[in-house]
């Protein structure tokens, strides 16, 4: 297989893909050498960070995946409103999830003690909408069940590590002025959409992700007060 070969086959997988593929996966289906495969892929990344192409592909959540560039981030939202149901999450949500990821792996009643409210309605929505995921139990009296974040919590906000996350401060002020200048937002941005600031990821992600209430969640958004 020559070069040009083996980066088409690449750009090919990673495209029919629905998570990042791995180095490791990649070199498999190809059967090469994973220094040959990195090479090739170190190559396609460099090819399509030009102006003059539309997608791009990056590492993100232990793999790569093709994402489109951030110039054409609103033509393409535009676009895919038109095909597919919004993400919607709430304040309560946003504001939980940021627990999650901050302080993980976390209990239920960590969470609860640190917001202030019954959180476990809001953590069935985002275990069901696959944002965080379970991590086992502590070892502590009632053992509750530990949670993280996910792979897809990764692929949302645009990381390839949880390192790359903002502060805490930074996320939360964002999220909260989101909805509270715009309640009922939804978010139309899916996965495959680049932020527009590779730094700012995770607030970007969560303000185009404050929207109406989940039916399920039992808590009512918040909106924007004085003294918040």
């Amino acid at each position: 297989m020559t070069n040009e070969e083996r980066k088409a086959a690449l750009e090919a997988m990673i495209y029919a893909a629905d998570e990042p593929a791995t180095l490791e996966q990649l070199a498999q289906a190809l059967g090469e050498e994973k220094l040959a495969v990195q090479a090739a892929l170190d190559e396609i990344v460099a090819g399509c960070a030009g102006e003059e192409r539309g997608v791009e592909i990056r590492a993100v959540a232990g793999g790569y995946k093709m994402y489109t560039k951030p110039q054409h981030h609103e033509v393409v939202r535009r676009f895919i409103k038109s095909l597919r149901p919004p993400l919607r999450l709430t304040m309560p949500a946003l504001e939980t999830l940021a627990v999650v990821a901050y302080k993980q792996p976390v209990t239920g009643p960590e969470i609860q003690e640190i917001r202030g409210v019954n959180t476990s309605g809001v953590l069935k929505t985002l275990l069901d909408k696959k944002l965080i995921t379970t991590a086992g139990r502590k070892e502590v009296i009632g053992r509750p069940i530990l949670y993280k974040t996910s792979k897809e919590f990764l692929m949302r906000f645009g990381l390839s590590v949880l390192e790359e996350l903002p502060s805490l401060k930074e996320f939360e002020a964002l999220a909260r002025e989101a909805l509270g200048g715009d309640e009922g937002m939804v978010a139309e941005e899916p996965a495959a959409l680049a932020p527009e600031n590779e730094l700012r990821a995770a607030p970007e992600a969560a303000r185009e992700m404050a929207a109406e209430p989940d039916p399920g969640s039992g808590e009512k958004p918040k909106t924007a007060a004085a003294g918040e």
